[in-house]
């Protein structure tokens, strides 16, 4: 038994974030049924990430919807509103991430669903909560990153602002929502009532950011410094970066510049004694590592650091990385199949527990293909 097993989720949410959440709430046991509309369904079926698609749709929806059913309706359409009100009154979570008042205005907001339904954990996602001039702002991941000054972490210092190559701001902020929920329905355990969850995808980008924002507000203002050679991190002194060996890369975290010298047999390094330097002539020393690293290929640096606990790492691509033992022992991808045709390989759960690999094999639905089981089963007209 999983441990949300039981707990019936309706997922309104479209593209990302939200379905994100609901997709981890089903890995670990919830009943999941997504609510789409029946021309057309979630805009996600057409979102795509590369020119691979399956069975008519993008293997980005696919991926981010397995494990889920679907039940069409058109919730302007008041019988079948009518219907989704009477699913509610027996569901246990609602996720949505419609932009402010699209479900007010459709009579599915969180006091309309609580007095359905007063036990209900609704979780909500919006770009940049119900105040101020964003209100409104398309909330898209890009954008996000460019507002909250994220993308001034990476990149070298002579490059332009550079954003991460993945939608994090929708992750992060799907598994957000989903710590509030979870935290939601452990009181409603102890306390009977449920819940509004609320969160944004601003205020989750920011939260990513802690560490780095906290220094800003505390160090009298100073804005990030990239390195000029080989940033990895605005913060962090030399060596901390990845380097060109002779036939690869090598990654290097912190450690002690003079120490690194002597193992590498790089003289020039030792001259470095005093630590804050390592930070004040950041770009300097990593232009002597620049140079020194090219001249061995990878694995002849790493038998030399790794013995000595230096911490270091080769930079594997994606085809090395899925051929390695370390990849292999953990068990990350799981087959999904909508039906015996149409099969996805995808990633599973990268929770366990109790122990318990947390894989199933439904893969995502197709529009409204559950809807009349769904309602024969919930004794819905």
């Amino acid at each position: 038994m999983r441990p949300l097993d039981g707990l019936l989720v309706l997922d309104f949410s479209i593209f990302l974030s939200g379905p994100s959440a609901a997709l981890r709430l089903a890995d670990m046991g919830a009943r999941v049924i997504k609510v789409e509309r029946p021309d057309g369904g979630d805009l996600c079926r057409q979102l795509y990430i590369s020119e691979l698609e399956l069975d008519g749709e993008s293997t980005l929806f696919h991926s981010i919807n397995r494990n889920k059913e679907s039940f069409a309706a058109n919730l302007k359409d008041a019988d079948d509103l009518a219907r989704v009100k009477e699913l509610l009154a027996q569901a246990d979570v609602l996720v949505q991430n419609f932009r402010p008042g699209v479900m007010t205005r459709l009579g599915l907001d969180y006091e309309a669903v609580r007095e359905i339904n007063p036990r209900i954990v609704y979780g909500e996602i919006t770009g940049y909560g119900h105040a101020g001039p964003w209100v409104y702002k398309p909330g898209q991941d890009l954008l996000l990153q460019s507002i909250s000054g994220l993308v001034w972490l990476n990149g070298d210092a002579d490059r332009p602002p550079t954003p991460f190559g993945l939608a994090v701001v929708d992750l992060f902020t799907g598994a957000h929502l989903v710590q509030g929920i979870l935290a939601c329905l452990v009181r409603r355990g102890l306390t009977g009532e449920g819940g509004l969850v609320q969160v944004s995808l601003l205020e989750s980008i920011l939260d990513f950011q802690f560490e780095v924002l906290t220094t800003h507000l505390n160090d009298g203002g100073k804005l990030p410094q990239r390195s000029a050679i080989n940033n990895a991190h605005a913060y962090l002194s030399a060596p901390y970066g990845i380097y060109t060996t002779a036939d690869g890369y090598l990654a290097l975290a912190m450690g002690s510049i003079p120490v690194l010298g002597d193992l590498l047999d790089c003289p020039p390094l030792l001259a470095y004694t005093d630590s804050a330097t390592w930070f004040t002539r950041r770009d300097e020393i990593k232009s002597i590592l620049v140079e020194h690293l090219k001249t061995q290929p990878t694995r002849h640096w790493l038998d030399i650091l790794e013995p000595r606990d230096i911490w270091c790492a080769d930079v594997l691509s994606w085809e090395r990385l899925l051929q390695h033992e370390g990849f292999k022992v953990i068990d990350m991808v799981q087959e999904v199949a909508r039906d015996e045709n149409v099969r996805l390989d995808t990633l599973r759960c990268p929770i366990r527990i109790d122990g318990e690999i947390l894989k199933s094999r439904k893969g995502a639905p197709r529009i409204g293909e559950d809807t009349q089981r769904i309602l024969s089963e919930f004794a819905i007209n």
